[in-house]
């Protein structure tokens, strides 16, 4: 028998912090001793081109945004073959209000797309600048907002370095009409994607209106994670479940992927909150998942999971049922 494991101690209510404020402070969790771009001296991007530079460089920095960066547009748009599954073919004739979720095909096609399910062929149209050309962040670098003025449109990050800290910052609008329309923050590891990370801090950020993963984590594993006081905001117009909530919210992989999630508030969702497989340890504590029309915790093969003091407020299922779990 394989052995799925979630361990519930506890369940209290959780009053989700403010994410507005600029925060520094020190990791909890997991990622504790992550000190980012440390006391290097600030930089303030002005351009797309400065801000992409600053985080991919070798030098430690501190990277503070003080403006909106927009990049829709910036790398044009496409239209090519897509996916039209199943769950869309069902919505548009439930005609209930709600849209649906194509989706873009990869390499294989339809048989080798997630997402992809009894899926048709149809157009889709996408901006280029969510799905081709993330902004990388290499090692010791720190990325803050000021007030509410980190906002990224169109791109998400895709971290490859250790001792990186995000804080402050809402990602938004990456092609949230299509699965596979960009991933807010992934988490490749290093060596192109061959060897695990370690001292990621991820805290009071926001994400939203997305097509694909809020957050993800390579098969490389990250040893060190914490997610903290952030906001994973589910409300769309695209829904792979055809309700308004947003489908794909965490992915934890990895053989030997830690993380911490710490003082969050996950809402309007219908699925992946997280999904745990791959030998992935989860730690959550002091968290609220609020309307969540699917289920939240779907853990898989070897994924382990203990949660303690969170609460769960109109949640269909707070942890997905599987014959084979115990």
């Amino acid at each position: 028998m394989q052995i799925f494991r979630v361990v519930i101690v506890a369940i209290a209510a959780f009053a989700m912090q403010g994410t507005q404020a600029l925060s520094t402070g020190t990791a909890p969790g997991l990622a504790a001793g992550t000190t980012g771009g440390g006391n290097a001296n600030p930089v303030y991007p002005t351009s797309l081109a400065e801000l992409r530079n600053y985080l991919k460089d070798s030098q430690p920095r501190v990277i503070v945004l003080k403006t909106t960066f927009d990049f829709r547009g910036t790398e044009g748009t496409t239209t090519e073959n897509g996916c039209r599954p199943k769950s869309n073919r069902d919505c548009l004739a439930k005609n209930n209000g709600y849209k649906g979720q194509d989706v873009i095909l990869q390499s294989g096609g339809m048989a080798n797309t997630g997402g992809c399910v009894e899926g048709t062929s149809v157009k889709v149209t996408y901006d280029l600048a969510a799905t081709k050309n993330p902004l990388v962040i290499t090692s010791n670098k720190t990325l803050r907002g000021v007030g509410t003025s980190g906002v990224i449109k169109g791109k998400g990050l895709w971290i490859q370095g250790d001792n990186v800290i995000i804080q402050n910052v809402h990602i938004t609008q990456l092609n949230p009409h299509l699965i596979w329309g960009g991933d807010a923050i992934y988490i490749q590891g290093l060596n192109s994607g061959k060897t695990a990370m370690q001292r990621v801090w991820i805290d009071h950020v926001k994400i939203s209106n997305i097509g694909r993963q809020m957050i993800a984590t390579n098969t490389a594993s990250v040893k060190s994670l914490t997610i903290s006081n952030s906001e994973f905001d589910g409300k769309t117009q695209y829904s792979a479940t055809c309700d308004g909530n947003h489908y794909w919210t965490f992915l934890f992989l990895g053989t030997q992927t830690q993380a911490s999630l710490v003082n969050n508030f996950v809402h309007h969702t219908s699925g992946r909150s997280p999904k745990v497989g791959g030998n992935s340890v989860i730690h959550a504590a002091n968290n609220y998942w609020y309307s969540n029309s699917g289920f939240s915790y779907d853990v898989v093969e070897n994924g382990n999971v203990l949660l303690e003091g969170n609460y769960f407020e109109s949640t269909a299922v707070p942890n997905k049922h599987d014959a084979e779990t115990v």
